[in-house]
């Protein structure tokens, strides 16, 4: 297994397994957006934020000819987000997002891997917390979390505003 930044050729990968948690859909059939687009690039540009992946292969260089590129499957990814703060000591914190797994991959470990290395990247950069939310609905990765020593610690609150 790799952990790594995901590259732009991961880009349709990591957006099938956010359209659709349940199914394991071809990156191929993803239409990737100018919004997506943009969205990447600006994660990779702000030096607060990592989308990182978890693939089943060797790391691309990204200078490989199409003759010698080297297959890999995207497994799992999140999006790791580090926010400074006066609380803590002035420690930052770590905001994980967009945590997946393959549907087909799950229950093997991968998950608990993919969050152990997101942290230890976290705690390197000297966070003093990780924290994350969770949808209600996903009560299976509420356990999940639970298991990994994440604590139900606050009531989180959304306002979605319209364009």
């Amino acid at each position: 297994m790799i952990f790594r930044e995901a590259t732009r050729q991961d880009l349709p990968a990591v957006l099938a397994l956010l359209a659709d948690e349940d199914t394991v859909l071809d990156p191929a059939s993803i239409v990737v957006g100018e919004a997506h687009e943009r969205a990447f690039a600006a994660i990779g540009a702000d030096p607060r934020n990592e989308m990182l992946v978890l693939t089943d292969g060797p790391s691309r260089t990204g200078e490989a000819d199409e003759a010698n590129k080297v297959d890999e499957v995207v497994l799992g990814c999140l999006q790791l987000t580090y926010i400074p703060g006066l609380g803590r000591g002035g420690q930052e914190r770590a905001l994980v997002e967009a945590v997946r797994i393959r549907a087909d991959r799950r229950g093997s470990g991968l998950g608990a891997e993919l969050m152990r290395l997101a942290t230890e990247r976290a705690r390197a950069r000297g966070c003093g917390l990780v924290q994350l939310t969770s949808s209600k609905r996903r009560t299976a990765a509420h356990r999940f979390y639970e298991r990994l020593g994440f604590a139900r610690s606050h009531e989180g609150f959304k306002l979605h505003l319209e364009p």
